[in-house]
């Protein structure tokens, strides 16, 4: 929670005026300087109001003390008092002989007066500090950069982001440091770490909170007694379906470097034990602030391994086809900098990544950012704006599945110095919200005949690009499944089962259902003769029999399963709606039951295994009393004839 920019100036400027005046002091006054010194064991203890208290009974002893307002401001800054560090450094100005020899002041009043927005006054300090002579080019390449951050804050001001924050219930806050919010795809739960006390006795625990029926959270317990212990866990992410959760240890478990990240997974109502993700995962650096995609195969988290682009940096990890994680990389320069880039959030639809940096051009301290995933690299970073970053410190962002609300830990002292973190959320400004939106489907897989629940594959293709966009199972107890869409992709949507005939659907865009959530159940067929599917995903033009670009994807998933089941037969039907004549209608479905048929032989299922047929409109699935009936009835079917 310390403000720091990024050099840490008045740690350097004590020690610089340490150097050149010794154990000199600028009072006479012998017990300005007891109190004065009574007080370095205070800091030390990181007592600092205790500190404050005798420092400035050293000032009232001589208000001209230099040291004194050196020291006093050096607290003040531990504790982010920016107001009234500044007052102090001022004092030192005021009061020296020769201002020269406090050069580095000027340095420390213009990263003040940037902090508390203070724009004209800080690049005048800035300059001033560049005219004095000085042998440090680290500090003149910091005034220089400051100075660009005072533009950039200057500049940008004028155009400010909607942002109005609420701070979430007491039931949530109900402890003094709650932080990092993560919420499942249906924003029925969110997960947060917290720690109860700010003694050392006190441990951080994950947390969980559930919405009812009437939008209320519930108080939030600990996740599970197979996550929590006497030791630290926290800073978690969640999968969509709030299956797998990925959470950082320090102590307490068998561990690479000083943190590591942890997986578990949710089964029923409780979590398996968790299991360190491994060397592909962690180092012996410092290891966290994990992030997942929505299905739970792609990890961001931070670093402070070797080999990045600076202090902590984002890393990303694939799960690979046997189901192993990948060694994780870098996201390099564009994403990364020379200093701390962190807490770094994937949205749901897999495309905005939003992360904290000290690193680039800001109003001070950590500012959020975000970037988009495009043709294989990620865009140069956008600073989110103001109201939304200010000087204080905005970290751990999570942005929800349509990308109107943001969930955020707003960290701050209380009088006593110590201090606070509270969960807020605010409406995510329009100019910056994600481009994409999201949706989901959510839903039970059953067993069509004994409606038993089933734990079965989810995939989800992008039928454009025939390319693999998730991945999940469902629940091994209750069934259920999630799955995220995301705006502008066509989609197919599959359910697989060994010893079941697969399931098909389509999907064009969530905003069909104005993103409204989508609940579709599943009832998987057990392989048998006469069990069938309709194959959602194989599209023709009107009254063509030609298969379009965008039928491969259901075309290679009937060659898989065929593949995985060798000994099946299969009858693939072809079917119309009623417009036209009746043989016209006989003629285009055996067509295009011949199209399929055809493809299925050219890459290498056996013809003895294959019969095609065509239906026209004399069985058609529901009237054909209306367009979207009709739509229905024009269909492909993939029917089991006979098994070995």
């Amino acid at each position: 929670m310390v403000k720091n920019f990024r050099f840490i100036f008045l740690f350097m400027l004590f020690m610089l005026t340490q150097m050149v005046w010794g154990q000199v002091y600028s009072t006479r006054s012998k017990k300005a300087i007891q109190y004065y010194q009574s007080a370095e064991d205070y800091i030390i203890r990181r007592q600092l109001p205790e500190a404050i208290h005798l420092l400035n009974q050293a000032l009232g002893k001589d208000e001209t003390f230099i040291e004194a307002h050196l020291k006093i401001a050096y607290v003040y800054k531990l504790m982010n008092n920016i107001p009234l560090q500044k007052i102090h450094l001022e004092a030192v100005i005021t009061n020296a002989r020769d201002p020269s020899r406090y050069k580095n002041i000027y340095l420390a009043l213009g990263e003040a007066n940037y902090l508390l927005m203070n724009y004209d006054q800080a690049m005048s300090f800035l300059e001033q500090f560049l005219n004095f002579p000085t042998a440090d080019p680290r500090l003149i390449s910091e005034a220089n950069w400051l100075i660009s951050n005072v533009n950039f804050a200057r500049e940008n001001i004028k155009n400010p982001v909607e942002f109005e924050p609420v701070r979430m219930s007491d039931r949530i806050n109900e402890g003094p440091l709650q932080y990092f919010p993560v919420l499942t795809a249906d924003e029925k739960k969110i997960f947060f770490t917290r720690r109860p006390g700010h003694h050392p006795q006190y441990d951080e625990d994950i947390y969980v909170s559930e919405k009812d029926s009437s939008g209320q959270w519930s108080f939030p317990f600990p996740i599970s007694r197979m996550i929590n212990t006497n030791y630290n866990e926290g800073t978690c992410t969640i999968s969509a379906d709030g299956k797998i959760l990925i959470f950082t240890s320090c102590l307490g478990r068998r561990n690479f470097g000083s943190c590591d990240l942890f997986i578990t997974y949710r089964e029923g109502i409780d979590w398996t034990p968790p299991k360190n993700m491994g060397p592909e995962i962690n180092s012996s650096s410092w290891d966290s602030q994990p992030a997942l995609s929505a299905d739970g195969r792609r990890l961001y988290f931070v670093s402070e391994r070797p080999g990045g682009q600076g202090k902590r940096d984002i890393w990303m990890s694939e799960i690979n086809e046997k189901g192993e994680w990948e060694l994780a990389e870098n996201l390099g320069p564009v994403i990364n900098t020379p200093e701390d880039d962190v807490s770094p959030f994937i949205h749901v639809n897999g495309q905005t990544l939003y992360f904290a940096s000290k690193g680039r051009l800001g109003f001070g301290g950590y500012d959020l950012y975000s970037s988009e995933f495009i043709d294989g690299s990620w865009t140069e970073p956008a600073n989110l704006g103001y109201p939304l970053n200010t000087p204080e410190d905005q970290v751990s962002l999570f942005v929800t599945t349509d990308g109107e609300t943001a969930y955020y830990s707003l960290d701050s002292w209380t009088s006593q110095g110590t201090p606070t973190s509270m969960i807020y959320l605010f409406e995510m400004p329009e100019k910056i919200r994600v481009t994409n939106r999201s949706s989901y489907i959510t839903g039970k897989i059953r067993d069509a005949e004994t409606l038993e629940t089933l734990k079965a594959g989810v995939e989800l293709m992008d039928v454009n690009e025939n390319r693999l966009i998730s991945r999940v199972n469902s629940d091994s107890l209750s069934g259920e499944y999630t799955m995220v869409l995301t705006e502008g992709s066509d989609y197919a949507l599959y359910v697989e089962k060994p010893g079941y005939v697969f399931e098909s659907r389509h999907f064009s865009t969530p905003a069909e259902t104005g993103f409204e959530p989508v609940e579709m159940d599943f009832y998987l067929k057990k392989i048998k003769a006469g069990a069938s599917t309709i194959l959602n995903n194989l599209f023709f033009d009107v009254n063509k029999y030609e298969l379009k670009e965008r039928s491969i994807t259901e075309l290679q998933r009937i060659i898989s399963y065929m593949n995985n089941n060798p000994d099946l037969k299969i009858e693939i039907r072809g079917h119309t709606d009623d417009t036209g004549s009746a043989a016209y209608n006989m003629e285009l479905s055996l067509k295009r039951a011949e199209a399929v048929y055809q493809y299925l032989v050219n890459h290498g299922i056996a013809q003895s295994r294959l019969q095609y047929q065509g239906f026209g409109q004399t069985e058609p699935a529901v009237p054909n009393d209306s367009e979207e009936n009709r739509s229905r009835n024009r269909r492909i079917e993939f029917r089991i004839a006979e098994m070995d």
